[in-house]
C-alpha cells in the first residue's frame, strides 16, 4: 500500500512538471536539434538581436556567453552585415583577457572570411599593436614557456600580416623595419640585413627607410665582431655609416653614426695591429713596418697610432744596427 501511495505522488509530481514547462516556456523542444532548448539562450530571430545580446555580454565581461553568443550568430547568419562585426568581437574578447595572439588570430579572420569588412583598417592598427606587445614583453617571459608557445615566430607573423593586409598602409614599413630590428636582436645578422633592406627598397620614401639604412650599417658592424683578419665586412660597415652621414647629416641618428664609425675605425686599425705582429714574430720586419705605417697614417686618431710609430722606430734601429 505505501509503495503505490509512493508511486502516485512521484506520478502526480511529474505531470505538475509537465504541465507547468509549456505555460512558462522554459524549456522548449526543438525539431531542429530534436531536443529541449532554453529560449533565453537560443539563437534570437534576427542578426541584429543576435548581435545587441553579445555585445552585451561583452560589456558585461561575460565572456563565455558573449563569444557563445557572438559565434551562434556566425552559425545561423553567416552572410549578415552582423557576421564581421560578430567575429570581430571575438577578437576583442581575447583581447580584454590578455591573450593576445589569439587576438589576433580571431582579427585576421574577419579579413579572410571577410576583406570587405569596414573594420579592416582598424583590425591592421589592432594587429600592429598586437605585434609590439610582443616585441615588448618578450624580455619578461620566462624562456621556457616561450619557447614552447612559439612567441618567437608570433611576433614575426603578426608582423608579416599586417604587411600582407595592408601593403601600402601606413604601418607597412614600421613592421617591415620591426621584423629586422628583432631578428638582429636574436643575433640572425644576415637576415636581419635582408629585411632592413627590403624596407629601403620597398618604402624608399617612408622615415623607416633612413633608420633601416643605419640598421644596416649598424648589422654588418656586428658581423664584422668575429672577422679578425678579414677586414671586407668592417669596410663594408664604415662605408655604410659614411654614406648615411651624407645622406641625412641631421639626422638624430648621425651622431651616433659618428661613434660607430670610430669605433669601427679602431677595430681596423687592430686587425692591422694582428697582421704587424705576426710579422714581427716571424722577424720579417720590412712587411710588418708596411702594417705599422697603415696603423700611423690611415687610423691616426685611435690609441694603436703611437705603439705602431714606436715599432717602426725600433725596427729601424734593429735594421740599421746590423
Amino acid at each position: 500500500m505505501f509503495k503505490k501511495t509512493l508511486y502516485i505522488s512521484y506520478l502526480i509530481i511529474v505531470l505538475l512538471l509537465l504541465s507547468i514547462q509549456p505555460s512558462q516556456a522554459f524549456w522548449v523542444w526543438t525539431s531542429d536539434s530534436k531536443k529541449w532548448e532554453n529560449p533565453k539562450y537560443s539563437v534570437k530571430g534576427t542578426p541584429q538581436e543576435q548581435l545587441e545580446i553579445g555585445k552585451q555580454y561583452l560589456k558585461d565581461k561575460k565572456y563565455k556567453m558573449a563569444r557563445r553568443a557572438f559565434k551562434k550568430l556566425i552559425k545561423h547568419y553567416p552572410k549578415a552585415r552582423q557576421a564581421p562585426e560578430a567575429q570581430f568581437h571575438i577578437g576583442e574578447i581575447f583581447d580584454e583577457q590578455g591573450k593576445t595572439f589569439e587576438a589576433f588570430k580571431q582579427y585576421q579572420l574577419v579579413i579572410d572570411k571577410y576583406p570587405f569588412s569596414e573594420r579592416s583598417a582598424q583590425i591592421v592598427k589592432k594587429q600592429y599593436e598586437i605585434g609590439n606587445q610582443l616585441l615588448d614583453g618578450r624580455e619578461d617571459r620566462n624562456k621556457f614557456i616561450e619557447s614552447l608557445s612559439g612567441a618567437d615566430y608570433n611576433i614575426i607573423e603578426v608582423f608579416k600580416k599586417v604587411i600582407k593586409n595592408a601593403p601600402y598602409g601606413e604601418l607597412a614599413a614600421p613592421s617591415q623595419y620591426k621584423i629586422g630590428l628583432y631578428l638582429q636582436e636574436k643575433g640572425l645578422l644576415q637576415e636581419a640585413r635582408d629585411e632592413f633592406e627590403k624596407v629601403v627598397n620597398d618604402y624608399p620614401d617612408s622615415e623607416w627607410a633612413k633608420a633601416a639604412n643605419y640598421q644596416i650599417a649598424v648589422t654588418d658592424s656586428k658581423r664584422s665582431a668575429g672577422a679578425q683578419y678579414d677586414q671586407k665586412i668592417t669596410k663594408a660597415a664604415v662605408d655604410e655609416f659614411k654614406d648615411f652621414l651624407e645622406r641625412y647629416p641631421d639626422a638624430e641618428l648621425s651622431e651616433d653614426a659618428k661613434g660607430e664609425v670610430f669605433k669601427l675605425k679602431e677595430k681596423e686599425a687592430a686587425n692591422n695591429l694582428v697582421v704587424a705582429q705576426f710579422y714581427e714574430k716571424q722577424k720579417n720586419y720590412t712587411a710588418a713596418k708596411v702594417y705599422y705605417q697603415i696603423i700611423v697614417e690611415d687610423y691616426a686618431n685611435t690609441p694603436y697610432a703611437s705603439g705602431a710609430l714606436q715599432k717602426i722606430r725600433e725596427m729601424n734601429e734593429l735594421e740599421n744596427s746590423k
